[in-house]
């Protein structure tokens, strides 16, 4: 019986903790890496209801937000891409207003000290740092990392060095997106499944550095 009741106060002790785990913080890296490839590939591609389907089921399963702001936040991240996308004509400004409103969304529902304006602004900067490096040929991909490193330190609160990995991942997953691109945005592309892995690893890479704390 002692051990029974060793066994039942350690089950509960491991149901109380994963519990505690707010749900941005323990998302799945297979099915939000799943759908962030689905979100590239059809941002590219310019197909926006699919897009906007794969917004929602990032933004439930990223973010752990209830369906009414998931809602409201996957067409906050629609308008943003929309406003980002017509290159050189884009709208950076606005785009940064719309993502400053779904950062906002998240703070308030999972009470996190974050200020939305400067979450969007790291988030509009690395969507700059890449179209610098879509455009030209002669930069690393260190900046990128370092811009992709700093969202994730301000929006997790870690240190940078924490989350270097999942930035390499996710800068490694833009390369192979840019060369599908290039390539002709094929679907039968197998550069796709390389995408989605590095995609993959990054979020996993990112849980761990959260979860380091």
């Amino acid at each position: 019986m002692p051990h029974f009741s060793r066994r039942l106060r350690t089950s509960n002790v491991v149901r109380r903790l994963a519990t505690d785990v707010k749900p941005h913080r323990g998302f799945d890296p297979r099915r939000v890496g799943n759908l962030e490839t689905v979100a590239w590939a059809t941002y590219y591609r310019r197909e926006w209801i699919p897009f906007l389907r794969a917004a929602v089921g990032l933004t439930r399963h990223t973010f752990g937000l209830p369906w009414s702001a998931t809602l409201r936040g996957a067409w906050l991240v629609l308008r943003a891409n929309q406003l980002w996308a017509p290159f050189p004509d884009n709208d950076p400004v606005r785009a940064r207003q719309a993502m400053e409103r779904f950062y906002r969304l998240v703070a308030e529902f999972h009470g996190e000290p974050v200020d939305p304006r400067r979450a969007s602004e790291l988030e509009v900067e690395w969507w700059r740092v890449h179209c610098e490096h879509q455009h030209s040929d002669e930069l690393d991909e260190s900046s990128l990392i370092a811009a992709l490193a700093a969202l994730y330190s301000y929006t997790y609160g870690v240190e940078p060095e924490a989350v270097t990995l999942a930035a390499e991942q996710r800068a490694l997953a833009m390369r192979y997106s840019d060369q599908w691109v290039e390539g002709g945005r094929r679907l039968d592309d197998p550069l796709l499944e390389d995408e989605r892995a590095a995609l993959v690893r990054s979020y996993a890479a990112l849980l761990a550095a959260v979860h380091r704390r």
